[in-house]
């Protein structure tokens, strides 16, 4: 039981992993967009839609998973590119926009199902690309189970992860997004192309996330639909964001913590349904405690960007 515990504490906490380290690369540029959960709700739909064709088509493997990727990417990053212009060119509150976006992701996606059928749709069959081991058939012992036997996709998750925490720390590009995230009018007086930075950042971290929905449905689900689920899971990845503090090689550690406290009540005997649902507040839990924490101690590289959540007027610089 600890190994199946283990091992699918591994694969949901992709499913974090690809919002979080969406949602922090946004953070990064100074916005809060509290649309993730329904950006990977429109991800889910996209990928959903993408491996069902590639299927039909009669693709490969790699290219089902291929094609879903991209249009999770596609749709996730549309909505991101409408947030963007919503809080960047219109200057409208942040907060409000991404409840928006969340709002009108999760009814989209609840729209979809219905629509698939009052029960229902499995795209079982396009899932297997997804659910197929990575390194193809593996030993039985535990070694093996734990953290060789999953898809393509949880391994994907780990690599954006570590590539998006060496650009944010290593490289010019990762640097000027921090200064942008910091302090906008200096970063433009330095001759940082603000706008630019933060019309990127939006749209390629909610394309990251986009992928999240996506995994969850045809990897973890295996092509079953859930309404409701992606949306808090979703709400689960922003709070990551805080737990990780802003950095997304902590996410990844973070990440299988938040999917072992998940998926964790599935695996308790002997209590009731209702006593699981409490358990799985625990994550939520946490972060409450990490945010104080990090608020008492008030060190900088604990905090988050200076500009969070505010809007730039280059007129004010």
């Amino acid at each position: 039981m600890f190994v199946a515990l283990i091992t699918q504490a591994i694969r949901f906490s992709a499913v974090f992993l690809y919002g979080s380290t969406g949602e922090t690369i946004i953070e990064k540029s100074g916005h809060l967009n509290l649309g993730i959960p329904g950006i990977m709700c429109f991800g889910a739909v996209g990928g959903c839609l993408g491996a069902n064709m590639a299927y039909n088509a009669g693709m490969s493997n790699f290219m089902t998973i291929l094609i879903a990727i991209i249009f999770a990417m596609l749709f996730g990053g549309a909505m991101g590119l409408l947030y963007g212009w919503f809080t960047i060119t219109l200057r409208c509150n942040q907060n409000v926009t991404g409840l928006t976006i969340t709002t009108f992701g999760a009814g989209v996606f609840g729209f979809w199902v219905t629509l698939m059928g009052e029960q229902g749709v499995r795209f079982y069959r396009a899932s297997r690309a997804f659910t197929a081991p990575m390194f193809g058939e593996v030993g039985s012992d535990w070694f093996s189970t734990m953290f060789l036997s999953h898809g393509t996709l949880v391994y994907v998750a780990i690599i954006i992860a570590v590539i998006a925490a060496i650009v944010l720390k290593k490289t010019r590009t990762g640097l000027s997004l921090t200064a942008v995230g910091e302090n906008p009018a200096a970063a433009d007086a330095a001759g940082i192309k603000v706008i630019k930075y933060k019309y990127v950042s939006c749209v390629l971290g909610a394309a990251i996330s986009g992928i999240g929905g996506a995994f969850y449905l045809l990897d973890c689900t295996r092509g079953s639909l859930e309404p409701g689920v992606i949306e808090g899971m979703g709400w689960l990845a922003v709070a990551l964001v805080i737990f990780s503090l802003w950095r997304p090689g902590i996410g990844i550690f973070g990440s299988f913590i938040f999917g072992l406290l998940y998926i964790a009540p599935n695996y308790i005997n002997g209590v009731d349904f209702a006593t699981k649902e409490i358990l799985k507040i625990i994550p939520y839990a946490v972060t409450v405690v990490v945010l104080i924490v990090i608020s008492l101690f008030n060190k900088r590289e604990t905090q988050p960007p200076a500009a969070l959540g505010l809007s730039y007027f280059r007129e004010d610089r």
